[in-house]
């Protein structure tokens, strides 16, 4: 009985004419931490409103305008926002584990802190995008755009991120333990402190990109462009770097420049710098 009077209660403020739907389900005496679970609000207009705390897993906000909308704390786990405007929205906190965000408007998000495990962001504009802190493990980033975001102290674990602009993009002290990284751009990323450990990077563009103190153990560097990345204190231990090219790297150590090049590493440096290098030491 009370299931149906909720579904007549959300019909009759679906279809009443306001500006905050956040209001009217006070007026009618529901709760947004209950009465909302798979609810379908797609292609209304949720612009500015206030949803913090509330339960909105496997809602239906298909081409909803959330702009500028608060939704700090709120529970989108598995909720569909495909095609959705999420301009400027306030996602602190918010819990969007295996949420489909595909071709939603992205621009100026606040995603600090919030769990986006699983979530569905290929393909996806994230310039400018704050992520500081966020969960993005497994995440299906493939193609996203994140140049310029900030994704400092981030865990991007296991995550997809094949094709992926970052260009610029703040990921120091960000978790990348096997990230799919394979052709991404990278160059002049601050990763200092990063963990890349059996992160996948092959063909990956790190030029210019800030590595140091980060830890690239096991990780597969083939084909990676590296020119003029700072690697000082950097962890190579059983990278795989047959193919990759480095040159110019700010004062890197003469150990670390030979086993590179025992690994297969080439370097562009001035003539007479690399493979010179390299035999000698075996003499």
């Amino acid at each position: 009985m009370f299931d149906q009077e909720r579904k007549a209660s959300i019909k009759q403020i679906k279809n009443t004419k306001t500006k905050k739907l956040s209001e009217l389900v006070k007026i009618a005496g529901l709760d947004l931490k209950r009465d909302f679970v798979g609810i379908d609000l797609s292609d209304e207009d949720l612009s500015y409103d206030i949803f913090t705390h509330a339960n909105l897993s496997d809602a239906d906000l298909k081409g909803a305008d959330l702009r500028y909308t608060n939704l700090r704390y709120t529970n989108l786990s598995d909720a569909d926002l495909r095609d959705a405007d999420l301009r400027g929205a306030d996602f602190r906190g918010a819990n969007l584990r295996y949420a489909d965000l595909r071709g939603a408007l992205l621009n100026g998000i606040d995603l600090r802190d919030a769990d986006l495990s699983g979530i569905l962001l290929n393909g996806a504009d994230l310039r400018d995008a704050d992520l500081r802190d966020a969960n993005l493990n497994d995440a299906n980033l493939n193609n996203a755009d994140l140049s310029n975001a900030n994704l400092n102290s981030a865990i991007p674990r296991d995550a997809d991120l094949r094709d992926a602009n970052l260009r610029h993009a703040n990921l120091r002290n960000a978790d990348l333990n096997g990230t799919f990284l394979r052709n991404a751009d990278l160059r002049d990323a601050n990763l200092n402190g990063a963990n890349l450990r059996y992160a996948n990077l092959r063909y990956a563009n790190l030029s210019n990109a800030d590595l140091r103190h980060a830890n690239l153990s096991g990780t597969l560097l083939i084909g990676a462009n590296l020119r003029n990345a700072d690697l000082r204190d950097a962890n190579f231990s059983g990278a795989y770097v047959e193919k990759a090219i480095f040159g110019n790297n700010y004062e890197i150590n003469k150990k670390l420049k030979l086993n590179l090049l025992k690994g297969g590493a080439r370097f562009e440096d001035s003539p007479g710098d690399t493979a010179d290098l390299y035999f000698s030491s075996r003499r």
